[in-house]
């Protein structure tokens, strides 16, 4: 069986790329055992922590390289990986070795994967923040068998994730294979020769906790005078390049000021195992004096306990496990006076002492390399196994069981009695951005259509207070303001173009589906108000807005030649616009593709709708073809980004970020409104796709819409989600929910074989999307 290993690899000094090295060993000792050769059993993927190919000399069975900052290679890698060999990939995860926030890159590389997927958790946190349980959700997601050390690391997955235990596979961490030297060279040499030895080793830094041994130092030292406490191994890499050898002189103060620095040695170096055994061998007392409880995983203290070693540790969660039953002494945290007493104890007590050591060599034989390599292997033939004999329903056009159940908690969270509130900082209101015109108008829109499909009474409540704020916010010639601030002041004289078709929007759907003839008349009325303003629009997406308020209008009112007139002229400035800038690779209104741009297309269709424009209908298909060439890579929505948006002259990329909601609910409205003009099946099947953008079908494989909270990010940044709430993508996400819950209403009008006997027409070929500059 050939195995792709995902993970840090030596020579890069990382705790993970050792653990990492001795899996591949103790897998190849098995599969040799079965009689397969090296080159048979499989290849690395190297995470490197900076952007230089050529920073490590890996061994020769690395083949790829993926520099940890750099999104592409990520991407790349799942490609190389799906056209190898392989049979079954093995992860090494822990957030700090990938990029983005938390090591959010990872994502794209697992959803792109088609081999078979183990993974190996590192570290579970016991308070994650939103992203990190999000990625530790989706790995789950994507990974046949989760592979974690402790017990504690079962009840977190399953307590805290939420992830089912049969994904979940408990391997405690190995050790090497060796034996203690029968003579022991260090015995003989500086600082051994004659002296108790108190012993660490591992990649410094400040949560390791060494100044608590240095401070119990001076009580050890005045009962057992030839006590040395040695410490092994480099300052991590981090640590080195924020704040160089900082802590590890400050360690060396410490204990000159205590009179105990002839009794500190730093060893600033990274050993072999055959080396290391004999550091543990030689030590007298293990001490692992970590500062805090939440370490799930240690490799050193598993190594100290199979070299059977004397252990006394703080409690943190992995020690408390593994020294359980006699193998192991505790002490509090940063207790330096504690550690003392326990120390002095053990080394006045030798019986005491032989028994600790006895008892972690009888627990450390089972977690020798080639044991727990064999139960990789079991775990990993076993994903493979699975992956031959699984087989793939048919997906639904629209699979109404991954929505989340519709909550207006959120919404009712930002709303108080003057409007709803603009921004929100992560799920709490922002009172110092105040209020809007654009968002309380499509709260209008999303109360409305709520209380259509739910006869939701919560809804129903929020109508007066969206429209009391519009009405508030009308001028005395019916033009809008747009922003108000928290103590009800106008910031502003006359709204933009786009808070002002969003109005009339919400007006016309007011008007085309209200509650009762009150809110109707009233919506009226402001709409009329309003209508002397239409033919002073000059920005596309005010007009397109105001074009499908008037086409809900007139949905109600089909003889009013009038508001036919003014829809008609509208249409006509947007048909002008398409034929001035079409081309034959450019079907588009625009010299460039900025925001919201499928508002575009979805006026023309409403309009259409209502007027029977022939014209209009095919311009709004053809766009929406070109839009969706650009829109959709790998199947998933990727709408055009806002960090520079995409030019016809001179070609360049599509930008992938900041990815906003408001793109996407326009995606979700044109699908469900292009299914309406032409029954074609395939719009819903893409209308459900944009969805689930916001459900985590995007470009870094994270939601949007949040669980706990029932609001939605404010959108996809290059390296991590916006974790701001505000009202624009909250509502976004609800009316994009409630527009494919109308889809679901209108199910018996297709049937999801007619999306494959009946194809629409393909669209343009899609550009390659890349970072804007």
């Amino acid at each position: 069986m050939k195995v792709a290993y995902l993970s840090t690899y030596l020579p890069r000094e990382c705790g993970i790329a050792t653990f990492n090295s001795n899996v591949v060993q103790a897998i190849l000792t098995n599969l040799k055992r079965q009689g397969q050769s090296r080159q048979a059993s499989g290849f690395g993927v190297a995470l490197n922590d900076s952007d230089a190919l050529d920073e490590y000399e890996y061994p020769e069975d690395v083949r790829f390289v993926i520099r940890q900052e750099r999104q592409k290679d990520y991407v790349q890698a799942a490609n190389f990986l799906n056209t190898s060999d392989a049979h079954v990939c093995l992860l090494e995860h822990e957030f700090g070795i990938f990029g983005g926030e938390s090591g959010i890159y990872l994502l794209p590389l697992l959803h792109r994967l088609e081999k078979p997927l183990v993974t190996v958790l590192h570290t579970i946190l016991r308070e994650p923040t939103h992203t990190q349980k999000i990625i530790i959700q989706e790995i789950a997601r994507r990974s046949a068998r989760l592979v974690v050390m402790s017990r504690r690391g079962v009840d977190f997955l399953t307590g805290i994730y939420q992830i089912d235990p049969e994904k979940i596979q408990l391997i405690e961490h190995g050790v090497p294979d060796l034996e203690a030297p029968a003579v022991n060279p260090l015995l003989r040499a500086s600082p051994f020769r004659g002296r108790r030895v108190l012993f660490s080793f591992g990649l410094l830094s400040r949560n390791k906790g060494l100044e608590t041994v240095i401070r119990a130092l001076p009580a050890i030292v005045a009962r057992h005078p030839d006590v040395v406490y040695v410490v092994l191994g480099n300052t991590h890499p981090g640590v080195v390049r924020h704040s160089g050898e900082e802590y590890r002189e400050q360690l060396k103060l410490l204990a000159l000021q205590l009179g105990v620095d002839r009794h500190l040695v730093f060893i600033n170096k990274f050993v072999a195992e055959e080396e290391l055994m004999h550091y543990l061998s030689a030590a007298a007392i293990y001490i692992t004096p970590y500062t805090n409880e939440a370490q799930i995983t240690s490799g050193t203290l598993s190594y100290a306990v199979g070299a059977g070693a004397a252990v006394v540790s703080t409690p943190y969660w992995h020690a408390q496990e593994l020294l359980a039953e006699g193998r192991g002494r505790l002490f509090p945290f940063k207790d330096a006076d504690a550690l003392a007493e326990t120390v002095n104890e053990l080394l006045s007590e030798p019986e005491q002492l032989a028994a600790l050591q006895r008892k972690a060599y009888e627990y450390g034989r089972h977690l020798r390399w080639p044991i727990i390599g064999a139960e990789f292997l079991l775990v990993l033939e076993q994903a493979r196994a699975g992956a031959e004999t699984a087989g793939l329903p048919p997906r639904p056009l629209v699979d109404p069981e991954i929505m989340p159940e519709f909550s207006l908690a959120h919404v009712r969270r930002l709303t108080d009695d003057t409007g709803i509130v603009q921004h929100a900082k992560y799920g709490i209101p922002n009172l110092k951005e105040g209020y809007c015109l654009d968002d309380n108008s499509r709260a209008l829109t999303m109360a409305l259509m709520a209380y259509q499909q739910h006869k939701s009474q919560e809804a129903l409540d929020l109508l007066p207070i969206y429209l009391s704020y519009i009405h508030y916010m009308q001028r005395d010639d019916g033009n809008f303001r747009n922003f108000l601030s928290f103590r009800r002041e106008y910031l502003d004289d006359i709204g933009s173009e786009d808070s002002f078709g969003r109005t009339v929007w919400a007006l016309g759907y007011l008007i085309h589906c209200a509650p009762n003839n009150s809110y109707r008349e009233f919506a009226g009325e402001l709409f009329f108000r309003s209508v002397p303003h239409f033919r002073q629009l000059t920005h596309l997406r005010g007009m397109a807005n105001t074009m499908i308020g008037l086409a809900y209008y007139l949905k109600t009112h089909p003889d009013d030649e009038g508001m036919l007139a003014e829809l008609g002229l509208l249409t006509a400035t947007l048909l002008r616009a398409y034929a001035a800038h079409h081309g034959p690779d450019w079907h588009w209104f625009e010299e460039k593709l900025t925001y919201d741009n499928a508002i575009l297309p979805l006026a023309l269709l409403h309009a259409s709708e209502v007027s029977g424009d022939e014209a209009a209908r095919r311009v709004a298909l053809e766009s929406l073809r070109f839009l969706e060439g650009l829109s959709f890579r790998g199947g998933m929505l990727s709408p055009v980004g806002n960090q520079g948006w995409y030019h016809r002259e001179p070609a360049g990329k599509v930008p992938l970020f900041d990815q906003q909601a408001i793109e996407t609910m326009a995606m979700v409205l044109l699908y469900f409104q292009a299914y309406r003009a032409t029954h074609e099946p395939a719009f819903i099947g893409q209308m459900f796709v944009s969805y689930q953008w916001f459900l985590g079908e995007n470009i870094l494989r994270v939601p949007l819409y949040d669980q706990e909270t029932k609001g939605c990010c404010d959108g996809l940044q290059q390296t991590a989600l916006n974790r701001n709430q505000g009202a624009e993508s909250t509502l976004a996400y609800l009316i994009s929910h409630l527009t494919v819950l109308n889809a679901l209403a209108l199910e018996h009008e297709y049937d999801p074989a007619r999306a494959q006997a009946a194809p629409r027409e393909p669209a343009p070929a899609q550009q390659e999307l890349v970072p804007a500059p």
